[in-house]
């Protein structure tokens, strides 16, 4: 890694992006080393990997017990922020090993021939829930909600990693507006209960546009975009861009 958050993988022969875990670690990589036999695989997690409602000793421990099996097998897990994760574990990057980390937003992936930009953050459509439980368990000192769960459009981010670098594939947490899910039915009971949370679905989706909307106008020739959030599968091709959504635990190779 540089200071600039590009993370590189000379020994990497393949990228395989993943949907949301939810603290799920040992299975998904249990999944990649063992079930599907990958090796020499760069394994990126699109958000919700469920770090925060542990103490940081849980999650090195995960490491720990799986820091042989990703070795022997040449993987790599790489994981961005959902709005089910503890932003500090990001920005701060708390989990920094050679083979299990977790990076930033607008950083960049660089293996197989690709760069990839990762950008984290959604909504909690179930936040009011998460704010009324973390106020009724504040004596525990855990969470399960954090206020700057939203993704951010950074212009100036954007242009000093277009000085450099042409990004071909994008990983987020959450989506377009134009990329499904697109219905709204499922929000009705929460926004019930939460008046703000539509027009803040709105404004999530929107940032992601904008993100889109940069980099198209600064010549990215952009080809895939992966996210996971919605808990579903779906894929189809936009303006010669293919997108897909990921359900969770689910795997598709970049190609």
């Amino acid at each position: 890694m540089d200071l600039n958050n590009t993370y590189s993988f000379p020994g990497a022969k393949s990228i395989v992006v993943c949907g949301d875990i939810h603290g799920d670690f040992n299975t998904v990589i249990h999944k990649l080393c063992v079930q599907y036999q990958m090796t020499d695989t760069v394994l990126v997690i699109a958000g919700d990997c469920g770090f925060g409602f542990e103490k940081l000793e849980y999650y090195e421990n995960v490491f720990k017990r799986n820091s042989v099996r990703l070795s022997k097998a040449n993987n790599w897990v790489v994981m961005l922020r959902g709005n089910h994760d503890d932003p500090s574990y990001f920005q701060e990057m708390k989990i920094s090993h050679e083979r299990f980390c977790t990076i930033p937003d607008y950083s960049v992936i660089q293996a197989c021939g690709h760069s990839i930009l990762c950008i984290g953050g959604a909504v909690s459509i179930d936040r009011s829930h998460r704010i009324d439980y973390d106020k009724a368990h504040v004596k525990s000192g855990k969470s399960s909600y954090w206020t700057d769960e939203m993704p951010v459009y950074d212009a100036a981010r954007l242009d000093e990693i277009g000085a450099s670098l042409k990004i071909d594939t994008v990983i987020s947490h959450t989506a377009p507006s134009f990329c499904e899910l697109i219905s709204k039915n499922r929000l009705a009971q929460w926004a019930s209960q939460d008046l703000k949370l539509l027009a803040d679905c709105e404004t999530e989706r929107q940032t992601i546009d904008k993100i889109l909307s940069h980099l198209k106008s600064s010549g990215h020739p952009i080809k895939h975009w992966y996210y996971g959030h919605f808990h579903q599968s779906w894929n189809a091709e936009i303006d010669s861009i293919l997108f897909s959504m990921l359900d969770i635990m689910e795997f598709k190779e970049l190609r």
